[in-house]
């Protein structure tokens, strides 16, 4: 299943990914720098937050795309397609 994302949920998803990055940045220097281990764990989470929502924004759309029946075409069946998001959607759980 490839990724095709339209303009404006591909850019939405790069500004989380991006916004995660920075925290991530945030968390390595807050560590450095001996900041509380709850500060940290904040950042922490707040990072976490911002990929598990980009990750369910690439799976919602490859549902969309799934659901018009276009692997299906490809010779893959709804139960194999089933399987496969499934397994997608418990990576991120």
């Amino acid at each position: 299943m490839e990724l095709g994302m339209a303009a404006e949920e591909l850019k939405a998803v790069v500004n989380r990914l991006r916004r995660a990055q920075g925290q991530i940045a945030g968390v390595i220097k807050m560590i450095e720098e001996g900041r509380d281990c709850e500060d940290v764990v904040t950042q922490l989470a707040a990072a976490s937050r911002a990929l598990d929502k980009a990750g369910f924004a690439v799976i919602a759309t490859g549902l969309q795309r799934c659901l018009s029946d276009s692997e299906l075409a490809a010779g893959e069946d709804r139960e194999q397609m089933r399987a496969r998001l499934e397994k997608l959607f418990l990576s991120l759980a």
